[in-house]
């Protein structure tokens, strides 16, 4: 049997097994997927006593980074983002890869957007870096990153300048989040929903917004979205983009992303049952 799991910690709640089994059973293919607790500092111990039968990996906090560490090889947008969310055993050992880039462009792609100039990203963390080099791949040159405080924005704003994106960083306590939202494209809210409380009239300004948290539900971001009559993609959409592009490098075979969808769905309805 081959196997596949997701790391990191905690892990005991992750949707990624039910997104993945889904899969596999779909494609007809007896493997399993399950979880693994996995701190940071463990990444490399735990790859390398793995047996031939693991496939792959798919990494969430606090792993991203040490998963590129631990790879034999390493795609561009990986490196660009300077984190793996995707480890696939390869015949030098394991391909590091960021899916998560897919899971940003597919969650606004799904919801209607194709192209714009100008972004916003509220948050300067390790998911807007993928964030960001999403934006790159669909055409947004210029992001106002918009963070509590500037002095840690530094990881960001070496990611936008290797995608090629002009980045300026902006201070939340000084800036007009509504104005700054409703000139942009698209905006993506990284920042935890108790935060955005405060903020959440502002980012609904923005025509598409991303808002990547998904628990609790619905968030403040999500209300002041539905309430504005703007577009609305969710850390759920990015989840199930993300997971795709995993599935099809551990497979080699399309994603069902139909059966991914209602496995979620499905999963979703008996947690708040």
């Amino acid at each position: 049997m081959r196997r596949a799991a997701v790391i990191g910690s905690p892990i005991e709640h992750s949707l990624s097994p039910v997104l993945h089994n889904a899969a596999y059973a779909a494609l007809g293919l007896d493997w399993e997927y399950t979880r693994l607790e996995c701190a940071e500092d463990s990444v490399g111990s735990l790859v390398s006593s793995l047996g031939p039968e693991w496939v792959g990996l798919s990494c969430t906090m606090p792993t991203k980074r040490a998963a590129l560490a631990v790879a034999s090889s390493v795609t561009p947008r990986a490196t660009a983002v300077g984190a793996a969310n995707t480890l696939v055993r390869v015949e030098s050992g394991w391909h590091a890869d960021c899916t998560d880039v897919d899971g940003v462009v597919g969650a606004l792609r799904e919801k209607g957007f194709s192209s714009g100039s100008t972004g916003v990203v509220i948050g300067a963390g390790g998911t807007a870096t993928a964030v960001l080099a999403g934006f790159a791949s669909l055409g947004i040159s210029s992001v106002s990153l918009v963070v509590r405080e500037p002095s840690r924005a530094a990881e960001a704003v070496a990611t936008a300048g290797r995608v090629g994106i002009a980045v300026e960083v902006v201070a939340l306590s000084s800036v007009d989040l509504g104005s700054l939202a409703s000139a942009s494209d698209v905006l993506v809210s990284t920042v935890p929903a108790e935060a955005t409380v405060p903020l959440a009239a502002a980012v609904a300004q923005a025509p598409y917004v991303l808002d990547v948290i998904y628990h609790p539900w619905p968030t403040p971001v999500a209300l002041a979205v539905e309430a504005s009559g703007a577009r609305l993609a969710t850390g759920l959409d990015m989840l199930l983009h993300q997971a795709f592009g995993q599935v099809e490098q551990f497979t080699g075979q399309a994603a069902p992303r139909d059966v991914m969808r209602a496995a979620l769905d499905a999963e979703l309805t008996a947690r708040s049952s």
